[in-house]
């Protein structure tokens, strides 16, 4: 037997800000500098990255997407400074939580779990 962790950031109406989908949304976004390349990546539609991208922003009441019209390579968009932050604040945290429920999980069930 093994724990199982999911961790995710709601605002005070239990609607979810942030968590592992949208992780896979701006680290696809960063990589591809394109919300419509990282759409097809994840096999969302655009709308669907848009939606979520939006409603995290408003929810936290920053920007954490930059779009850059206009034609050629120039166009696209990038993470601003606030969505890298949150990115790596979210992997941190979501990194220490898993491990202090394995050490959790350690200390409660113990050897009970490995046919002992």
């Amino acid at each position: 037997m093994k724990i199982r962790t999911k961790v995710w950031v709601d605002d005070d109406h239990d609607k979810v800000i942030f968590g592992s989908g949208r992780v896979r949304i701006l680290e696809a976004i960063d990589r591809l500098g394109s919300m419509n390349e990282a759409a097809k990546e994840l096999k969302m539609s655009y709308r669907a990255v848009w939606g979520r991208i939006k409603s995290t922003e408003d929810r936290m009441g920053a920007k954490i997407l930059a779009k850059r019209p206009g034609g050629g390579k120039k166009r696209g968009s990038t993470l601003t400074p606030t969505g890298k932050r949150l990115l790596e604040r979210y992997k941190l945290l979501k990194e220490r939580i898993i491990k202090m429920a394995d050490q959790e999980y350690e200390k409660i069930f113990g050897d009970s779990t490995h046919g002992k």
